[in-house]
C-alpha cells in the first residue's frame, strides 16, 4: 500500500513559504503526455502546489504553451469574450522569445505568466546545474519581454521529483502542478473536455489546459467551460491569488 500527502491551502501571508500538495514516495499521476510518472517530495522539504483551499469558491484555469503559432490568440480572444482576465499561462521561454507579440497580448489582457523553463526538457533526467541554468535562462527571456515577476514554475510535461523541487526553491520558484487534467491535448471532443473539468471540480482546483497547436478543440471548449464553472458557483482566479492566503493542512491518503 502506498501513501502520499495532500496539503490544502488556507490563510497564511504570501510572504511565507506556501506548501500545498506534494505526493509522497510512490504516489502517481497522469501527466500531460498521458504517461505515468511518480511524483516525490520529502516530508520536510520543498513542496509542489497542486490545489488551493477547497473552502474558497475559486478555481484556476491554466494554459501550457510550448509550441505552435495558431491556437494562442483565438484562445485569448475567447477568454476575453467570456470576461476571464486572470488565467495563468505557463510558457516555454524558447517559444515566448519567438512570439513576443502573443506574450504581450497575454499580459495586456491581464493574465498571469508562469515559466516552463527554456528548452522544454524533462528536468528529472537533468543534473541540478542544468535545471538551474534552464530556469534562469528562461527568466532572462521573460525579463527581456518586460515580465519581471515570474516565480511560478510548471516543469516541462509535468515531470518533477525532489531534485527539481529543491532546485526550483533555490532560485525562488514555486512548482505548480494541477488537480484537474482536461486531457484537451488528446482532442477527445469539446463535450469530453468540458466534462473532464466540470464533473470533478471543487473549490481550489487548478485546471490544466493547453494553448499549443496540438490542442485543436480547446478554443471551442472554453465558453461552455467558463459558463459551467460559474453555474457551479465558482469564479476564476490566477494561481498567485489562489495560493496567496494559504496555510498548510495535512491529510494522509492511501
Amino acid at each position: 500500500m502506498n501513501f502520499f500527502f495532500i496539503l490544502n491551502g488556507k490563510k497564511v501571508k504570501q510572504a511565507l513559504i506556501i506548501v500545498v500538495a506534494a505526493f509522497f514516495t510512490a504516489g502517481v499521476l497522469y501527466i500531460e503526455n498521458g504517461t505515468l510518472s511518480p511524483v516525490f517530495s520529502s516530508e520536510d522539504g520543498p513542496r509542489a502546489i497542486y490545489k488551493g483551499d477547497e473552502k474558497d469558491k475559486k478555481v484556476a484555469l491554466t494554459f501550457n504553451i510550448s509550441w505552435g503559432d495558431t491556437k494562442a490568440i483565438p484562445i485569448l480572444d475567447v477568454l476575453k469574450q467570456e470576461g476571464i482576465k486572470n488565467a495563468t499561462f505557463f510558457l516555454s521561454a524558447s517559444w515566448a522569445e519567438r512570439h513576443p507579440d502573443v506574450v504581450k497580448r497575454i499580459v495586456d489582457d491581464g493574465h498571469e505568466v508562469g515559466s516552463m523553463g527554456y528548452n522544454y526538457e524533462n528536468y528529472t533526467k537533468m543534473e541540478e546545474t542544468k535545471i538551474k541554468r534552464d530556469i534562469l535562462r528562461a527568466q532572462e527571456v521573460f525579463n527581456g519581454l518586460g515580465i519581471k515577476k515570474v516565480n511560478l514554475l510548471r516543469p516541462p510535461s509535468g515531470h518533477f521529483d525532489k531534485k527539481v523541487l529543491k532546485v526550483a526553491e533555490s532560485v525562488g520558484y514555486t512548482v505548480i502542478h494541477w488537480s484537474i487534467n482536461s486531457d484537451d491535448w488528446e482532442n477527445p471532443g469539446t463535450d469530453v473536455i468540458v466534462n473532464n473539468v466540470l464533473k470533478p471540480i471543487v473549490g481550489g482546483d487548478i485546471i490544466l489546459l493547453h494553448a499549443s497547436d496540438s490542442a485543436k478543440q480547446t478554443e471551442k471548449a472554453i465558453s461552455p467551460l467558463v459558463k459551467g464553472i460559474k453555474k457551479k458557483g465558482y469564479e476564476n482566479s490566477s494561481i498567485s491569488d489562489l495560493i496567496a492566503n494559504a496555510e498548510a493542512t495535512e491529510k494522509e491518503l492511501d
